[in-house]
C-alpha cells in the first residue's frame, strides 16, 4: 500500500454553526463516502481527521457534542486511523506522518471541509513533506468569506495548489481512473 486518503474535518461541528446554510456542498457526505469505498476497493490506507478546540465552549469543543462525523458519512472500520487535531493541518498535532511512514505511504488524496483552511494547508504540508497530493475538488466544502462565495474560495484554493501542491481532480476522474487500471476487471469480479 502506498497511497491514503485523508478525510479532514467532514464534522457535526460545521453543521452545527450557522454558516452551514452558506456552505457549498451541504451533500458532502456522498461524494466523500464513494472516495472512501474507492480507497477501500484498492486497499489504500483510510485516515480520518477531526478538528478539537478543547475548552472553547465552541461547536469545535468536545463536550459540545458535536466533533464527530456527519451522520451521512461511512463509519471507519478498524485498522483506520481516526485522529483529532488541534491545528488547522493534518499533520503537526496529530503522529499522520508516523502513520503513513509505518504503512509505506507516499500518494496522499485529500478531501474534506473548509477547502481553504483545513484541506489546502494539510495540502500543502504534505506536499513538502514529499508525499505526492491529489486534492479532490468535489469532495471537499467550505462556506463564503467576506465578499468571496464559497464557490470563489473553491476555485482560488485549486488554482493556488495546481501543479504546484497538489493535482487537483474529482472523485469521478478517480474512479474512472481506477475502472481503467491493469487488473480493475479482476478486482471487480473479486468483490
Amino acid at each position: 500500500m502506498n497511497r491514503a486518503l485523508i478525510v479532514v474535518d467532514v464534522q457535526e461541528s460545521f453543521r452545527a454553526r450557522p454558516q452551514w446554510a452558506d456552505t457549498l456542498n451541504p451533500g458532502l457526505a456522498e461524494p466523500v463516502n464513494r472516495l472512501v469505498d474507492l480507497a477501500r476497493a484498492a486497499g489504500d490506507l483510510i485516515v480520518w481527521v477531526l478538528h478539537t478546540e478543547p475548552g472553547t465552549g465552541n461547536a469545535f469543543d468536545p463536550e459540545s457534542g458535536h466533533v464527530r462525523f456527519l451522520e451521512e458519512l461511512s463509519d471507519p472500520r478498524p485498522g483506520e486511523p481516526v485522529l483529532r487535531k488541534t491545528s488547522h493541518n493534518a499533520f503537526t498535532t496529530t503522529n499522520l506522518q508516523q502513520i503513513l511512514t509505518t504503512h509505506g505511504v507516499s500518494e496522499l488524496r485529500v478531501c474534506g471541509i473548509r477547502a481553504e483552511q483545513c484541506v489546502e494547508t494539510t495540502t500543502r504540508v504534505g506536499s513538502d513533506l514529499g508525499y505526492d497530493m491529489t486534492f479532490v475538488s468535489d469532495a471537499t466544502s467550505t462556506d463564503p468569506l467576506g465578499r468571496f462565495s464559497a464557490a470563489d474560495i473553491l476555485e482560488r484554493t485549486e488554482a493556488v495548489l495546481r501543479d504546484r501542491f497538489a493535482r487537483i481532480a474529482t472523485v469521478a476522474e478517480l474512479e474512472a481512473e481506477a475502472a481503467s487500471a491493469p487488473g480493475a476487471e479482476v478486482a471487480a469480479s473479486a468483490v
